[in-house]
């Protein structure tokens, strides 16, 4: 299946329809000379909402069509004809997706839950006709009102992903192998650093048919609380996730040091967020089909004091267990 760009931040440029004017009109009939004041009002602008959608799994639409636009309001007619409602436009969001005034940096809206709505942008008034102006001492008015014109916004919308569980190691620590081999998904895996590019979300199915979702956050790199990389990007969808799974890749390649790559890891969610470190989690030792596993798993427990799950993503060795601790951990 083709990949699809992932957008996880996207400015929004919206502007709700104009009101319809308001007509002047008179009544014009046969055998009446004089008809008095009938003009309609004006149709109202259409609103521009935004919808959170199951089905939305980026900012890709709205990245690549920011400036939207919302029907006007039709004007007002003769014999009290109301102008048309100008129609409501409603845009889909992903689960997750953070709404920012991008000029006052004010959090306007936080859609996480389906179907949920946030209108963003009014839609303005139409203007009064003016059958609205006739009283008995002014006979044939000419007054009117114009639609109001619909209200504009400037915003920034920012997807933070919404899952249970969020996978987090450093690159090639195998979590993508590991996601497919519990959940549904089929991300992208390769032997080589930074797979895994955007957060990428599966599904658990249990036995006793209760579900929960984990998200494989792209490797984090040192100092990523810092934006190095694409530090924030990354660590900003584990701020939902209700659980830690750490994945140390502890056949150590690349000369890393499974017990530091932990430390390190602990080190840059406590200092992104400080809740993020004390967030109930497992550790997983993947790899551990590697020759210098063992060695460097009997370091990592001396050197952490943490006895974690041993799996091999790559051969199932470990999967079935891991579900279960999964099940325990959601379930405590």
């Amino acid at each position: 299946m083709k990949s699809r760009k992932f957008v996880d931040s996207a400015p929004l440029y919206a502007k709700a329809g104009n009101g319809g004017n308001g007509s002047a009109s008179f009544r014009r009939e046969k055998f009446v000379a004089k008809g008095g004041p009938d003009g309609g009002d004006g149709g109202r602008g259409g609103h521009i909402t935004l919808e959170c959608d199951r089905e939305t799994d980026s900012l890709i639409g709205i990245y690549f069509a920011p400036h939207r636009k919302a029907e006007h309001g039709g004007p007002g007619r003769g014999k009290q004809m109301h102008g048309k409602n100008g129609v409501d436009m409603t845009i889909k969001v992903p689960r997750g997706t953070l709404i920012t005034d991008a000029e006052s940096g004010e959090l306007l809206a936080d859609l996480v839950n389906e179907g949920e709505t946030f209108r963003i942008a009014e839609g303005g008034k139409g203007g009064r006709g003016n059958v609205h102006w006739k009283s008995s001492t002014h006979q044939s008015p000419t007054e009117q009102t114009d639609g109001v014109k619909g209200q504009e916004v400037s915003l920034k919308l920012e997807l933070k992903l919404v899952a249970d569980i969020g996978l987090v190691g450093f690159p090639n620590a195998g979590k993508s192998s590991l996601l497919t081999s519990i959940s549904d998904a089929h991300p992208r895996v390769a032997a080589y650093p930074f797979t895994t590019l955007n957060p990428i979300i599966g599904t658990i199915i249990f036995e006793d048919y209760s579900r929960v979702t984990v998200a494989d956050i792209p490797g984090l790199i040192e100092n990523a609380h810092l934006g190095v990389g694409l530090g924030y990007s990354f660590l900003r969808h584990i701020e939902r996730a209700h659980y830690v799974v750490y994945v140390i890749d502890m056949a150590g390649i690349d000369g890393r040091k499974p017990h530091e790559d932990y430390v390190k890891l602990q080190r840059e969610l406590r200092l992104y967020r400080e809740d993020l470190k004390r967030r109930p989690s497992l550790v997983v030792a993947n790899k551990m089909d590697q020759p210098e596993a063992a060695e460097l798993l009997a370091e990592f427990i001396a050197e952490t004091g943490e006895t974690p799950l041993q799996i091999s993503a790559m051969t199932g060795d470990g999967v079935p267990a891991l579900r279960d601790a999964i099940f325990n951990l959601i379930n405590a």
